[in-house]
């Protein structure tokens, strides 16, 4: 039997089937290939790489559970100084949840789902007071937080008259000090501006101001207060020379200028809105069926 032999020939038909790799094509395949070995791979590829043990290993630091830094711990202050305090201010009833807290750092350092385990329910409890714990974090009291004599829970505030900054402006150009100012103003020789004028409860040059002092601490000099003066939050001056405020007892005969803040349930207490005909979502549903009923029974 004779054998048939076939020309091969590059341009034959059946060169279309055998793939033919130019010589200058190879070259230039085998110079990306050891290219593509030197430089780094790009996003899409390392992410069809198989993860080493190095790539697990960060995965499990970058997803672990994270430790709160104790810095995260503010510092109680005179007004709140436990978590008892703090549940009774910030109110809602969180009160009853203060034996949970064994000390300040759990109750500000316990998340969201430790808090669920402790039994503080419903979820809106939660929220609520992790709002506040921010809050708190970022020195953003209530009533008194900012106070700085606190004595059994009761901070005592008074109303004093301090010289006015344009009136020590003044002074200090004349090159007057205290005494010799009070000197001329009991001569009749000391020349203020309208702005410095006094009133009928006010002296010459002199503002009201409110301070926070211990119950039994004696009228401090008001030229030797420290300036600028603290501004409590939530308390002001009304006309005439009175203290205001929420939750404000003002002492009997002290004409308003005395007054004390106790430590009470609900007095940080941001309220919860109530609810008209079932609420905004609701609101025209009830309406409607409100008035659908109503016209039945008039028909």
């Amino acid at each position: 039997m004779a054998v048939r032999t076939l020309s091969f020939s590059p341009f034959s038909p059946l060169s279309a089937f055998t793939p033919l790799t130019p010589r200058f094509l190879s070259a230039s395949t085998t110079c990306q290939s050891s290219l593509r070995q030197k430089l780094p791979l790009r996003h899409h590829e390392q992410s069809q790489q198989p993860q080493t043990l190095h790539h697990q290993q960060q995965h499990r630091q970058l997803h672990g559970n994270r430790t709160r830094d104790p810095a995260d711990i503010p510092q109680p202050t005179p007004f709140v100084p436990d978590p008892q305090t703090f549940l009774s201010l910030i109110g809602r009833g969180m009160s009853k949840h203060a034996s949970k807290f064994t000390s300040w750092a759990d109750l500000f350092l316990l998340d969201g789902k430790q808090l669920k385990e402790l039994g503080i329910e419903p979820t809106r409890s939660r929220r609520y007071l992790l709002h506040w714990r921010h809050k708190f974090r970022q020195g953003k009291y209530g009533l008194g937080g900012d106070f700085d004599h606190v004595v059994d829970g009761v901070a005592h505030l008074r109303l004093v008259q301090v010289p006015r900054g344009q009136l020590l402006k003044q002074m200090r150009k004349q090159g007057m000090n205290k005494e010799k100012f009070l000197q001329q103003q009991q001569a009749g020789g000391v020349a203020l501006p309208d702005g410095l004028k006094g009133t009928a409860t006010l002296k010459p040059g002199m503002k009201w101001a409110v301070i926070n002092l211990p119950p039994d601490a004696p009228d401090p000099d008001p030229w030797a207060l420290a300036k600028p003066l603290k501004k409590y939050k939530e308390v002001v001056v009304r006309s005439g020379g009175r203290l205001a405020a929420p939750f404000l007892k003002l002492v009997k005969g002290t004409e308003g200028r005395v007054g004390t803040v106790s430590v009470q349930e609900g007095l940080w207490e941001e309220k919860l809105g109530t609810k008209v005909d079932g609420g905004e979502r609701r609101r025209a549903e009830v309406r409607a069926k409100r008035r659908s009923e109503e016209r039945k029974k008039a028909a």
